[in-house]
């Protein structure tokens, strides 16, 4: 019967034993014949694996919630960006049309007075006036290089946001498409889970409540695996070395063994 000594169990590094955790005595192993011992050893090997399992389906679910919040905002960053252009489009027509008024306004302006020119009766006035008609003209010309600088911009634009609703288009396929994929696989992680837990309502129901016990405190204190195998003499779940006397006597699987190094429950696992 193997029991826990009192004690620190340690990890080397350069320079010192750094203490991986304290434990003092779990309390006596259960006194059981050979043929039960080993039932209890694989039903706590059974047990391990569904827990694992277990822990890894909770940790995929407690990230759908993420999952899907990073697709939603995959597609409104995609829809922001494309009214961010529609808008700088809004404000280019807009500017256009403004254009296009003070262009008309000038030109109305400009017709009158080129109209007034056959009126004027002094050379002075006549000077003024032809410097208003060129002024008006420089304008308009300031005015249509704008205009044509904003329909570049409006193309470009225009062309931009033809490209972006295809692309849109496909983008809202994929996570869509990708969110069904989700919910499915969250509804089969949930009922995968639901089989688990009753599996491991199942199993522990057949593991003798004073090895539960000690299994219970051994995986609280070894980051969630309380059980590892070994193979080749190595202890799989620190990778250390195991004694060959206590590996030779694993393989009988007739009394409950813990690593030295890591304090796990182990067993004997054919390589």
């Amino acid at each position: 019967m193997e029991c826990w000594n009192n004690g620190i169990v340690g990890r080397r590094t350069h320079h010192s034993i750094v203490p991986f955790f304290q434990y003092s005595n779990w309390g006596e192993a259960p006194n059981l014949r050979v043929e039960d011992m080993k039932e209890q050893i694989d039903n706590l090997v059974k047990l391990q694996g569904i827990e694992t399992e277990s822990n890894r389906i909770r940790s995929i679910l407690s990230n759908v919630t993420q999952r899907l919040d990073s697709l939603s905002s995959m597609l409104n960053e995609f829809e922001q960006t494309t009214k961010d252009e529609e808008l700088r489009l809004d404000d280019l027509e807009k500017n256009y049309r403004s254009y296009k008024s003070d262009i008309e306004m000038n030109t109305s302006r400009l017709k009158k007075s080129q109209e007034r020119l056959g009126f004027i009766k002094t050379n002075k006035e006549y000077q003024s006036l032809l410097k208003e008609i060129e002024d008006v003209k420089t304008i308009n010309s300031q005015i249509e290089d704008q205009m044509l600088e904003g329909l570049e911009q409006m193309d470009d634009i225009e062309r931009v946001l033809a490209d972006r609703d295809n692309e849109y288009k496909k983008l809202s396929e994929q996570v869509n498409s990708e969110k069904q994929t989700i919910t499915r696989e969250t509804e089969k992680n949930n009922k995968r889970l639901a089989e688990l837990d009753a599996e491991w309502k199942r199993f522990s129901s057949k593991i003798d409540p004073q090895l539960l016990k000690i299994y219970f405190k051994v995986r609280d204190k070894a980051g969630g695996i309380a059980v590892a195998p070994v193979k080749d003499a190595v202890c799989r779940g620190c990778n250390m070395n195991i004694p060959s006397q206590m590996y030779n006597d694993l393989r009988r699987c007739d009394s409950l063994k813990f690593c030295p190094s890591c304090q796990r429950i182990i067993y004997w696992k054919d390589t």
